[in-house]
């Protein structure tokens, strides 16, 4: 079972996904959207310089457009940029020019679960991006992600069965409930932020993204997946 861990914004938070065995570490770095946990541009080079391969390295963006994002791409030279704006989706067009400026780049495309239309809509994506995460909706925060509630995930449950590429569910996920949704979904892969913050506090809890890691690996173990 694959595990992500967003919003990392310092380096020592980086640290406590390594010693974790996190596989993909994301963050939003020079954005310009105020995000939660936004960090600065450079800031995002240093934590990404430091992970170095030990991780997959995650850049988000929300931008409104493609340009931004191929921007974001040659500057911090992630290898999965997530795409999460409401505004924007990717292009079978966005994935080929993605992988022109960094080759082997994966494009990861966010779906919001909002009813039964997110099916279809991420069934339809799935046929051109490299991998789609499940995420939850507020409508007070820009992009789709970083809502801190539980989605549908009987809705999850089939896009898994009926994509064509890699599955990561989010939304509200944290040590407390990732067995059960892995039980449920089954996804490729599992992906926290809110639930793994400190209390009452936008910053990353070590001994939280230990235990997301362990009972995430431990329920997946258990259904041989």
């Amino acid at each position: 079972m694959i595990t992500q861990i967003y919003s990392i914004q310092t380096v020592a938070e980086a640290q406590y996904c390594i010693d974790a065995g996190v596989d993909f570490i994301g963050m939003a770095a020079g954005t310009e959207a105020n995000l939660p946990c936004e960090i600065s541009l450079e800031r995002g080079k240093e934590i990404f310089d430091y992970i170095g391969t030990r991780a997959g390295k995650v850049a988000l963006s929300v931008a409104l457009s493609p340009d931004p994002i191929y921007r974001l791409i040659r500057e911090l030279q992630p290898d999965i940029i997530h795409v999460c704006g409401n505004d924007y989706m990717v292009t079978p067009e966005f994935c080929a020019e993605a992988k022109n400026i960094r080759p082997g780049i994966i494009v990861l495309q966010a779906i919001g679960i909002r009813d039964e239309s997110s099916v279809a809509e991420a069934v339809r994506f799935s046929k051109f991006v490299d991998r789609l995460i499940l995420d939850s909706v507020d409508p007070t925060i820009a992009g789709i992600g970083a809502a801190g509630i539980v989605n549908d995930w009987s809705l999850c449950r089939r896009i898994v069965e009926q994509a064509e590429c890699d599955i990561i569910i989010a939304g509200g996920l944290g040590p407390h409930n990732v067995a059960d949704a892995i039980r449920t979904v089954r996804p490729w892969g599992v992906d926290s932020l809110t639930k793994t913050n400190t209390d009452g506090k936008m910053e990353k809890d070590a001994e939280k993204i230990k235990l997301f890691v362990q009972e995430a690996h431990k329920a997946a173990a258990e259904l041989g997946l």
